[in-house]
């Protein structure tokens, strides 16, 4: 392995042309610089620099003009990885919980543009359903959650609500008059709306397609594996709205944080928050 301060000082003697000027640059005393330019033509096994008869004028060898090169590359990336870590370790981490329903695009703008207003903070989000986002923003796993819940049922910072629809393909059928559903996971509000209304208005259905994604249930729909309930802001222009079936009454999208008092950066996330999710 190659001695970073050896290849520093290799690389001061070759810029400054001169030992002593070396010395003076890296703080040393000149018979130090000798001997640890030694040291590193030992290791690398080639005389690196040549002298002139009065000692002080130098040049590289062939060896020691491939070396450089290298040399200077790994100083570089030295110095890089020193500053990575140290401005790393200066940056504010800030956990987000995103329903696993939420356009994944549109998050990932959004943060984009706090990114740019606030360099020092460090994004980190998790998804799932809004009751594993609960449950983390009550363990400290996560600071701040957009989750999906019925209308006014908690305290918030802001609340947004969602107007829901029925969506079908253009080839979805239905056997026996059994309805094919492509729905979230248990736990989603959308598929406890879409199992309690059909169930009241004693409509048959089955399970035909799960997802955790809204782009997975997008497409299933669209392909026609079933018909679900969807937000009217994720409708696609190939999904068609069932007037047919039971209203859906609205849910909310709801931005909560954990108990306790928060950062200012945390607090400016909210802020920031409110204002890309209002409508315009």
């Amino acid at each position: 392995m190659l001695d970073l301060e050896l290849l520093k000082t290799f690389v001061c003697v070759v810029d400054e042309g001169s030992f002593t000027r070396a010395a003076e640059r890296v703080h040393r005393t000149q018979s130090t610089v000798s001997q640890q330019l030694r040291k590193l033509e030992e290791m690398v096994g080639h005389a690196l620099l040549l002298r002139d008869r009065t000692g002080q004028n130098i040049s590289v060898t062939e060896h020691g003009e491939m070396l450089i090169h290298y040399a200077r590359r790994l100083l570089a990336l030295s110095s890089q990885a020193v500053e990575a870590l140290a401005s790393d370790v200066d940056l504010e981490i800030l956990r987000i919980g995103v329903p696993e329903d939420f356009d994944a695009r549109r998050m990932a703008t959004i943060l984009a543009g706090f990114k740019r207003e606030k360099p020092q903070a460090r994004l980190e989000t998790v998804s799932g359903m809004s009751t594993d986002l609960k449950q983390q923003l009550a363990s400290g796993g996560i600071d701040i959650a957009l989750v999906k819940r019925e209308p006014g049922s908690g305290p918030c910072w802001d609340a947004w609500p969602e107007t829901l629809v029925w969506v079908k393909g253009a080839d979805v059928e239905s056997i026996d008059g059994v309805l094919p559903l492509a729905l979230f996971p248990q736990g989603c509000l959308y598929r406890q709306r879409a199992i309690r209304l059909l169930d009241v208005a004693q409509r048959p259905w089955r399970i035909a397609f799960g997802s955790h994604s809204l782009t997975g249930i997008q497409a299933a729909v669209a392909c026609g594996l079933g018909i679900s309930v969807l937000p009217a802001s994720a409708v696609l222009p190939e999904h068609s709205v069932c007037t047919d079936l039971p209203p859906l009454p609205p849910t909310e999208l709801a931005l909560i944080s954990r108990d306790g008092a928060l950062s200012g950066l945390q607090q400016a996330l909210i802020e920031f928050l409110r204002g890309a999710l209002s409508p315009p």
